[in-house]
């Protein structure tokens, strides 16, 4: 019984040692246990250098300016006599067409029977004569007509300017006649109302003849001294413009010398010339003054002059004024036997031309009538003129629509049988679109030829901030340049990429050397090369919905161990290239930064290194 005991209670403190030993290790070796659970995440240090930003596409090689070889009707093809790749030369065969007559043959003989038909028909016409089927089968008679309209269009417009005048003589007579009748009213009126007595005004007569002498020669007086004084006054404002233009490059000439860069190399001579121009300008400045002051002083002089001769006219106005109101005055309280035998003189003279006026009005609108007569007669022959050419026009075109078909059966006739199509130009093969048996569309090129001396385009899309750093004219490289050591690539244009023109552009290149239309080329081109302070691997940069980022790894002691811990840094990549990126983040330059990981790392996370960093 006690035996029993013992063994158990040996047992008991075997498994109580066991159980602590188990606790101890898993005590001491639970951080490394824990590790293996982490991901494993490679790093690299943050460092500064180089990048060189290229962008790389590749496109396909086009033709710059393609020539595409048409034909126009549809036929089936023999054979083909060349294939994409080859040079030919303008006037080598391209196509054989099989001996057969095209759809657009048969069509053309169908227009031309129509066009019989249509002729056949006009002359059923029942205004046509003999004459005018003669006449149209000739084919000159259209042309003569036209001739003959045109000699009666110009005949009918000359009878119509005849016509005008004509009726502008025979108005302007009329309004003499009216004048002239007017005229001789008035000196009946003045005959009947002249009182019989006498009145004597020799004196007042006279009084105003003196009167109206002074008042032309103070006119004459006054006349000059406006004329002298708008001289003086356009030399005054000559002048003042000299004085002022000189004052004004004074300024400018000086206000260029103070805003002079001391540090520019022709700065001195610069600096010269402008002073010397200041003084040339500064030195005609008093000359310039007294010109001017002269000048005002003789047009104030002139005014002077001219506001005297302005009084002696307006006084000589007021005296001749006088004057003639003594004469009216006179003469209306009496009239003379002379005076009246001089209104009836008068009379007779205006009443014998008012007789030949009429006369002439008579005259003058049977002329009218007679213009009017012959503009009537000629309307009515350019009307028949007209009638007539629409009759035999009509023949006319019904038998030029007959020749044009017969022309077009005549062409597609011969090319039915030994037909081939030719190379129009000198150039390359690019692209056939048709094989032997098949036949021709004449919405679809034949072939296409890249014309000799013609380069080759090259197009791909970017996106807009990739765009802003290019510029027309930069050069691109070729991968694997060695390949084609004689092809120089250079951007030609920049615009946007019409599949989403609001973030990408189309770049296009133009290609010269040995390529051929269809051949792909990957390309890169940007700028030169550049330091940068903070540079990560590509694979190092991570992108969520709040932007780019990278994750470092920050060390924290632990009471056993070094923890390593993810931490999220916000970048901006400045620049890349195949393999590295520059950044500008919260960076000191010596952070190890995660670039691959076994596992999704999370930021705030804790992961292990691998062996390597």
């Amino acid at each position: 019984m006690n035996e029993n005991g013992k063994k158990k209670r040996e047992w008991v403190k075997t498994a109580a040692i066991v159980f602590l030993s188990v606790m101890l290790l898993l005590t001491f070796f639970s951080n490394t246990i824990m590790n293996y659970s982490l991901p494993e995440v490679a790093t690299q240090y943050v460092q500064s250098g180089t990048i060189t930003a290229k962008i790389r596409g590749s496109g396909v090689v086009e033709s710059g300016d393609p020539y595409n070889v048409e034909v126009k009707e549809s036929r089936k093809v023999a054979s083909v006599a060349v294939k994409a790749g080859d040079t030919v030369q303008k006037g080598d065969v391209l196509l054989y067409l099989e001996d057969e007559e095209s759809e657009e043959l048969k069509t053309a003989r169908e227009a031309l029977d129509a066009a019989k038909k249509a002729y056949d028909t006009a002359l059923l016409s029942a205004e046509l004569t003999s004459t005018d089927i003669h006449e149209a089968n000739t084919g000159v008679s259209t042309e003569t007509y036209r001739q003959q309209i045109t000699a009666a269009q110009n005949a009918v417009t000359a009878a119509e300017n005849a016509v005008k005048a004509a009726q502008g003589e025979v108005d302007e007579a009329q309004a003499k006649v009216n004048e002239l009748e007017q005229w001789k009213g008035a000196l009946e009126l003045q005959i009947s109302i002249t009182p019989e007595n006498n009145a004597d005004v020799t004196a007042e007569t006279k009084a105003r003849d003196e009167a109206k002498a002074a008042y032309a020669a103070a006119e004459e007086l006054h006349i000059a001294a406006k004329e002298a004084y708008d001289t003086a006054a356009a030399d005054e404002k000559k002048a003042d413009e000299a004085r002022k233009a000189n004052d004004s490059k004074i300024v400018n000439i000086s206000g260029q010398i103070d805003n002079l860069n001391p540090s520019e190399s022709d700065y001195a001579e610069k600096k010269a010339k402008l002073e010397e121009e200041l003084k040339n300008a500064q030195d005609a400045k008093p000359g310039l003054e007294q010109v001017y002051s002269t000048a005002q002083a003789d047009a104030a002089q002139k005014q002077a002059a001219l506001d005297e001769a302005k009084a002696a006219l307006d006084e000589a106005q007021a005296a001749l004024d006088k004057a003639q109101a003594t004469l009216d005055a006179k003469i209306a309280s009496g009239s003379t036997d002379a005076i009246k035998a001089n209104l009836q003189n008068q009379l007779n003279a205006v009443s014998a031309e008012l007789y030949h006026a009429k006369n002439a009005v008579t005259e003058k609108t049977a002329e009218v009538e007679r213009q009017k007569a012959l503009l009537a007669e000629r309307q009515e022959k350019l009307t028949d003129l007209a009638s007539k050419i629409g009759r035999v026009a009509g023949l006319e075109e019904a038998q030029k629509a007959i020749d044009d078909a017969q022309a077009k059966v005549d062409e597609l006739t011969a090319k039915a049988v030994n037909a081939t199509i030719t190379a129009p130009i000198s150039g390359t093969v690019t692209q056939l679109n048709v094989t032997a048996g098949k036949n021709t569309d004449a919405s679809t090129p034949v072939a296409v030829l890249q014309p000799e001396g013609k380069g080759y385009t090259l197009s791909f899309s970017v996106t807009n901030e990739q765009a802003r750093r290019l510029s027309v004219g930069d050069v691109a490289d070729l991968v694997n340049a060695w390949y084609y050591d004689d092809v120089t690539v250079t951007l030609a244009n920049i615009k946007p990429d019409t599949t989403d023109p609001g973030k990408k552009k189309l770049l296009t290149f133009d290609v010269t050397g040995s390529v051929t239309a269809g051949q792909t080329l990957n390309i890169s081109v940007g700028q030169k090369s550049a330091n940068y302070d903070y540079i990560v691997p590509n694979s190092a940069i991570r992108e969520d919905n709040n932007g780019k980022f990278i994750l470092i790894v920050e060390s924290k002691q632990g009471p056993l161990s070094t923890r390593y811990i993810a931490s999220r840094v916000d970048v901006e990549v400045l620049a890349s290239d195949d393999t590295q990126s520059a950044v500008s983040a919260a960076l000191y330059g010596y952070e190890f930064v995660i670039t691959t990981s076994t596992k999704p790392v999370e930021a705030g996370k804790q992961v292990r290194l691998s062996n390597n960093n």
